[in-house]
């Protein structure tokens, strides 16, 4: 079957390690699902994985991918929840919890195949371009607001790096929900597409607001780490799930935390029963994922280059 997959580790060009073409079939094996992949969706997972992050060269060749939708062997429509041995079905009960691509073949193939516990109904009212967005970054966002922060409509969000697809769910999400949320890029155009997302406002980086908020989704890192811890009122939450700007910011603001009592909370991906009800979330209130383009497998080079580029607001999404 056709694929795209990480066939060497590069740590400095990463997109050079990057294949397209044949792959074994999936074999079956007791208590998994095989799926016909209609489309899956980038993260920012699949350029870690060709630096190796989570990666290691033992596994390779390495089908890419963490999302998808498809139809299973019974013909029915479904999502995927990329976490697996979460729960130990499908699993050794003692197999520490993976997401798609670091143990097993992940979803830019023609075919890809999890445990059946993994399998989740794609609602009818979504396409299998938007349900393909949703596993990762847009269930990351979702956890990220309404498990890790606890907000409620009416509090006020900051999501630093309108564009990405955390950020860009958050702003729908945040809107959807009731949230008064602002953003920031550096990019105007972003800033632009952000609002009409569903942002108050949009600010470059490090701006002042209007007001402290409530909490920071917070996925870039370094860059911007003070900035959040600036912007949250006493009390409030700052959530990371990411550091694309890197790890180590130079102000790590650590006395305004212990002083105004603010909450630092890790975030990574989500649970099932948070992705059931992000499908149930998005089909009730018509809240959608945010596509920068669809490209066909074969074209995937073109995603994972404007990826690495940051040159996108949302998510590439890949058909076959």
């Amino acid at each position: 079957m056709f694929a795209a997959y990480a066939a060497r580790i590069d740590r400095d060009q990463p997109l050079s390690g990057l294949e397209l073409g044949e792959r074994p079939a999936p074999e079956a094996r007791p208590g998994w699902v095989t799926v016909n992949v209609k489309a899956a969706s980038l993260n920012h997972h699949d350029l870690w994985s060709l630096r190796g992050v989570g990666l290691g060269e033992d596994k390779l060749p390495m089908i890419l991918g963490c999302d998808a939708a498809g139809i299973d062997q019974d013909g029915n429509e479904v999502v995927l929840h990329s976490v697996i041995g979460q729960s130990g079905h499908g699993v050794g009960p003692d197999e520490p919890r993976s997401i798609l691509t670091e143990r097993y073949q992940g979803t830019f193939a023609e075919q890809v195949t999890v445990p059946a516990w993994n399998v989740l109904p794609k609602p009818a009212e979504l396409s299998f371009e938007e349900a393909a967005c949703l596993p990762t970054a847009w269930l990351t966002a979702y956890r990220m607001l309404f498990t890790n922060a606890g907000v409620r409509p009416g509090d006020s969000v900051l999501v630093q790096g309108a564009g990405g697809g955390v950020a860009t769910a958050a702003i729908a999400l945040g809107k959807a929900a009731g949230l008064r949320v602002f953003a920031t890029s550096r990019d105007e155009a972003k800033r632009k597409r952000a609002v009409e997302l569903g942002a108050l406002e949009a600010y470059e980086p490090g701006a002042r607001l209007p007001r402290r908020v409530d909490a920071v989704i917070e996925t870039v890192g370094a860059a911007t780490w003070s900035h959040s811890v600036k912007s949250l009122r006493p009390g409030g939450t700052l959530v990371i799930s990411g550091a694309t700007s890197g790890d180590r910011p130079a102000h790590a603001e650590l006395t305004r935390i212990f002083f105004l009592e603010l909450k630092v909370v890790g975030s990574t991906m989500g649970s099932k029963d948070e992705l059931e009800d992000l499908l149930s979330f998005c089909a009730a209130t018509g809240v959608r994922p945010v596509i920068d383009e669809v490209l066909p497998l074969d074209r995937a080079r073109e995603g994972f280059e404007k990826l690495a580029s940051g040159d996108l607001f949302g998510k590439v999404v890949l058909t076959v």
